[in-house]
């Protein structure tokens, strides 16, 4: 499946909305302390030459603005997303909802809002190099999509004195000591143990708990058309 390898800030500068795709760099101030490193507070309208002017958009373009944003946050390709949605249509309920739910079940969604990435990217990659176990059952799959009840465990090596195993230990302990200054607490329906490096899907999402800077139904009518 083709990936974006590109500089992601640019993507943020063309959604005009911060989608937090490089974890800590959203965040984090440069070393002369009064500058964001974020491109988005620095530069704060779309890339290219034109990306200052002026333009009239559609109603079409406004709903492909929001599903191409709504896919960069993923990180999924077109194919793999409009198959959710198909999905999403075969299934009960408030068909938008139903869409964002699928998402949000990922694994590699589901790393991340355990705190044990500070991106999706980043859980992307940790999940590929089989770091984590879906009820004890080594998943290296980061579309694997979690039920209500399944326990997401960090792989980690049985021998004390392996380096991997503090590394993981210093890692996981700082982002987690990071989720509130990040505003990115861990939402309700899921359950972390930080220091067994374990966590537990205990519901599924209510769209109030899916906080993500899209609106779903411009979405759905894109598809619709």
């Amino acid at each position: 499946m083709a990936r974006y390898t590109g500089p992601v800030c640019r993507i943020c500068r063309r959604e005009g909305e911060k989608l937090f795709l490089k974890g800590d760099r959203c965040v984090a101030i440069s070393a002369t302390g009064n500058r964001p490193k974020c491109a988005v507070e620095r530069r704060g309208y779309a890339p290219g030459q034109h990306g200052q002017g002026r333009k009239k958009v559609s109603q079409y373009g406004i709903q492909l603005r929001q599903k191409q944003r709504l896919r960069k946050i993923y990180g999924i390709g077109e194919r793999q997303f409009h198959n959710y949605f198909v999905k999403a249509e075969r299934q009960k309920g408030v068909l938008g909802e139903n869409f964002l739910r699928i998402l949000e079940r990922r694994l590699d969604n589901i790393v991340y809002r355990l705190g044990f990435a500070s991106s999706r990217t980043q859980a992307r990659q940790m999940v590929s190099h089989g770091h984590f176990r879906v009820n004890g059952r080594r998943v290296n799959i980061p579309s694997y999509l979690v039920r209500i009840g399944d326990e997401i465990e960090m792989k980690m090596k049985e021998r004390a004195e392996d380096k991997n195993q503090e590394r993981y230990k210093a890692f996981v302990a700082g982002v987690t000591g990071r989720l509130e200054s990040k505003g990115r607490s861990v939402p309700q329906w899921l359950e972390v143990d930080a220091a067994a490096f374990r966590g537990r899907v205990v519901a599924l999402p209510a769209r109030e708990e899916i906080q993500i800077p899209v609106n779903e139904q411009l979405v759905v009518e894109f598809y619709s058309r």
